[in-house]
């Protein structure tokens, strides 16, 4: 009887798909205005993570931020993040986008292609993030991670 992980590879030509979930804390933040006039303005984040749940390891990411006037604001940013994700150690570069509403920062990433390294080079997929204000978020990313030989 084929395992349920051998008709996996096999219906995605060779890849291995899954789903991963879990959470990040903050560790560090630091964002610098570089534009303000009228209530709005301009910042970049720096920020590191602390990455739990499917993925572990660590995050680092820069944050392009622009704030409206009612203080809600649009960023976008590059993530790395250096850990562990299927059992499969390395690391990636996660391209993201998103609102924070005053309350609640959500955002999209997709693994920029190519980014994948070590045990996790050509890995692809994309996903969600959501994070209430304040120094924790979760994520859900569908990825593909090429099989192993």
């Amino acid at each position: 009887m084929a395992r349920l992980k051998d008709v996996v590879l096999s219906l995605s030509g060779g890849h291995l798909m899954g789903r991963a979930t879990g959470s990040f804390e903050l560790t560090s933040w630091n964002e610098e205005t570089y534009f303000e006039a009228e209530g709005r303005k301009m910042t970049l984040a720096t920020v590191t993570q602390s990455f739990s749940g499917d993925i572990t390891g660590d995050g680092a990411v820069r944050w392009l931020m622009a704030y409206r006037d009612d203080g809600t604001a649009r960023f976008v940013g590059m993530q790395r993040v250096d850990g562990t994700l299927d059992g499969r150690s390395g690391s990636f570069v996660l391209e993201t986008e998103g609102d924070f509403d005053g309350r609640m920062a959500r955002w999209t990433a997709t693994v920029m292609p190519g980014s994948g390294a070590d045990e996790l080079a050509g890995l692809e997929g994309a996903g969600t993030f959501g994070a209430e204000h304040g120094p924790s978020a979760t994520y859900e990313i569908d990825y593909q991670l090429p099989q192993r030989d």
